[in-house]
């Protein structure tokens, strides 16, 4: 007889007071402390780990929902300019960068129940290049938003440029660079992601 596997979110609601106590209490210390406790945690394995992040990011991120799992290796830049949905895992070598603009319009929207494999990378914003007399990297960056809907799944090392949304219910392939804004229930790849089908059909 088969004994039932319970579920991250199923094990998340049973500590979910513990949980929600130990973040008010760590939300007291600095921002500064909080962040390097972030970095400080970002190998830790199990469920200690997954513990520890969540319960910073609850309180370093623009929102955050329930049982988000950031598993070890994940770069989180900028969290206040991050926002999480419910029901999110972010596997390792992750890289998400929420930008330093102080615009509540910018930065990287997570919907609900969205599955982000390895390796990927989200990035809201672009160097500017279009004076051809300075460098580029002298000419600063272009800050924008990246929107991810509820119910998508990333596929191992896609990367999301600035100013794309993900409709809900999309899939995007592995290695897939997604540049520019996706339909309800598209599956996407390639260089540069374009659509291959659309999920049912």
């Amino acid at each position: 007889m088969s004994v039932p596997v319970m579920r991250g979110r199923d094990q998340f609601h049973r500590y979910r007071g513990a949980i929600m106590f130990l973040s008010r209490l760590v939300g007291a210390l600095p921002r500064r402390c909080r962040l390097r406790l972030l970095e400080r945690f970002r190998k830790t394995r199990g469920k200690k780990g997954l513990a520890a992040r969540y319960i910073l990011m609850k309180t370093l991120a623009r929102a955050c929902g329930d049982n988000v799992a950031v598993f070890p290796d994940v770069y989180l830049l900028n969290p206040h300019n991050i926002s999480i949905g419910s029901n999110v895992s972010i596997q390792p070598m992750c890289y998400i960068e929420g930008g330093d603009s102080t615009d509540p319009a910018h930065g990287v929207f997570i919907g609900n129940d969205v599955s982000i494999a390895h390796g990927c990378t989200l990035i809201p914003g672009n160097h500017i290049s279009s004076d051809l007399s300075l460098p580029i990297k002298d000419q600063g960056v272009a800050r924008g938003a990246i929107h991810i809907s509820s119910n998508v799944w990333f596929g191992a090392r896609v990367i999301v440029l600035a100013n794309v949304n993900v409709a809900e219910g999309c899939i995007l392939a592995a290695g897939a660079v997604l540049t520019k804004s996706t339909i309800e229930n598209g599956v996407y790849a390639g260089v540069p992601a374009e659509l291959i089908k659309k999920r049912g059909d």
